[in-house]
């Protein structure tokens, strides 16, 4: 966990699917989101895919950059004289790869075990494989550098909080199937104005920061010492 507390993996969390959503406040994986969000009961099959394959894909790239592309990744194979071989240049392709292979699997096991959910996603859940918003989990959580453990927290609340975002919208636009609206604007002319809203009332709390490690100052501890 590092300089990680529990107290600063729930602030995570919070701040991963609440203040800066993944989908709301970066407007990654829209395409998905508007495609499949007409019904409550896809809505929900398709926020749980994505969070099954984007926590699972986030721990296996958080492998990947640790042990493969990351720097000085390869020191593990030194004894082969690899050890100052830099792949980082791979970095993306191996990242697409493993996501990839686990919507393949996750395709697969749908199908057997909920075909309706598989054919209400119908060409959907193939394109997670493509879903901007599990490729960008794992790679904002490479660039800030987390831990094991604090990066599968926030990809798994990223997860989260994609589902939920997709959920409110779904909830939205079941309603608005039986509402009176001006013809410009129905269809996906309102749902882009509900989107926009509730991503107003989450970047609300842009402004604040729970998934800050707090740091020890040691300064006065050193300070009292060198006087003695």
């Amino acid at each position: 966990m590092g300089s990680y507390t529990i107290l600063n993996l729930i602030g995570l969390s919070i701040q991963s699917i609440f203040i800066q959503n993944i989908l709301l406040f970066y407007f990654l994986g829209m395409c998905s989101y508007l495609a499949c969000s007409n019904k409550m009961t896809t809505a929900n099959g398709l926020g749980l895919a994505v969070f099954v394959v984007m926590s699972i894909s986030g721990m296996l790239n958080w492998l990947v950059h640790t042990y493969i592309t990351g720097e000085n990744a390869l020191f593990w194979l030194r004894s082969l004289g690899v050890a100052d071989v830099n792949l980082g240049f791979l970095e993306f392709l191996i990242y697409i790869s493993v996501i990839a292979a686990f919507v393949q699997v996750l395709e697969i096991v749908i199908d057997r075990f909920a075909p309706v959910l598989y054919r209400a996603l119908g060409m959907y859940l193939p394109l997670i494989t493509v879903n901007c918003a599990i490729l960008g989990a794992s790679l904002f959580a490479t660039v800030r550098a987390y831990p094991f453990i604090p990066n599968l927290v926030y990809v798994a609340s990223a997860g989260v909080g994609w589902w939920i975002a997709i959920l409110l919208i779904a909830s939205i636009r079941e309603k608005l199937a039986y509402s009176n609206i001006p013809k410009g604007l129905a269809g996906m002319g309102m749902t882009f104005v509900m989107t926009g809203l509730i991503s107003l009332a989450f970047m609300g709390f842009a402004g604040i920061a729970l998934d800050k490690v707090t740091e020890v100052d040691t300064y006065p501890l050193l300070t009292q010492q060198e006087e003695r």
